[in-house]
């Protein structure tokens, strides 16, 4: 008898342990839980809502020639102070392209405290005269800066006020195009349409060069042309090019 009463009381004792250890297994799951949940709402508060993680600076890179850091900043209008993870990449990028001397703009948190953006400038590819203001054009047709003095040299579009974007676009794609010593012999571009477009050479000859399509290849046909003592030349179908002696082409 005496034996059984003991391990009857062994068994108690066990059960007691058993019992206490799974009280004790799920007081800590809800102390874990309680802890993560702090954790987890702490870091939001810290990251979204709180001072700790706000803007402090913009970072500027990229602005070198065409524009300057203090534009950039100007345009992206970022509020110090805001909370970083917060602050709309989207909405700045589209104030600073909004420049008409910054081609694409890229904009990114630099945690802790910073927004960066880093500007591509547009780079001046031709000269073109708007309301008597000499002003440089970028290769997507762009005029996005004036020269006070004396303009580098370059080619010069000329045109006309009816010509649409998507024509000064062909210009700028014609400049681009060619080599660097046929670009030095070019003085002016004409632009009239997207098809219709002459280059006027230095020394007075003309090139009917029509639109942007194959200008690479009309570029090496007009190089051997120009060999030949002529006053026009036509490469608008670099396959089946001209050229004219005659005063009246010219």
């Amino acid at each position: 008898m005496a034996e059984e009463r003991a391990r009857t009381g062994r068994d108690d004792r066990r059960f007691a342990r058993r019992r206490w250890a799974r009280r004790l297994a799920g007081w800590r799951t809800v102390l874990a839980l309680v802890l993560v949940t702090a954790l987890v709402g702490t870091g939001t508060w810290l990251v979204g809502w709180s001072d700790v993680l706000s803007v402090k600076g913009v970072e500027v890179a990229g602005a070198e020639e065409t524009v300057t850091a203090a534009d950039v900043r100007r345009a992206a209008a970022v509020e110090e102070g805001e909370p970083l993870a917060r602050v709309d990449l989207d909405a700045i990028r589209s104030r600073v392209e909004s420049l008409a001397a910054v081609r694409s703009a890229d904009v990114s948190r630099e945690w802790p405290d910073a927004v960066r953006v880093s500007v591509t400038e547009r780079q001046a590819v031709a000269l073109v005269e708007i309301g008597g203001v000499v002003r440089g054009m970028d290769v997507d047709g762009v005029a996005f800066r004036r020269y006070s003095g004396d303009p580098p040299s370059m080619p010069r579009v000329e045109t006309d006020s009816s010509v649409t974007a998507e024509a000064l676009r062909e210009a700028a794609r014609v400049v681009v195009a060619m080599p660097a010593d046929l670009a030095g012999r070019v003085e002016a571009v004409r632009v009239d349409s997207v098809d219709a477009i002459t280059l006027s050479l230095r020394d007075g000859r003309t090139v009917r060069w029509g639109s942007a399509e194959s200008s690479e290849q009309k570029s090496s046909v007009l190089a051997v042309l120009l060999r030949e003592d002529a006053l026009a030349y036509d490469v608008s179908v670099p396959s089946d090019p001209t050229y004219c002696t005659d005063p009246a082409c010219a």
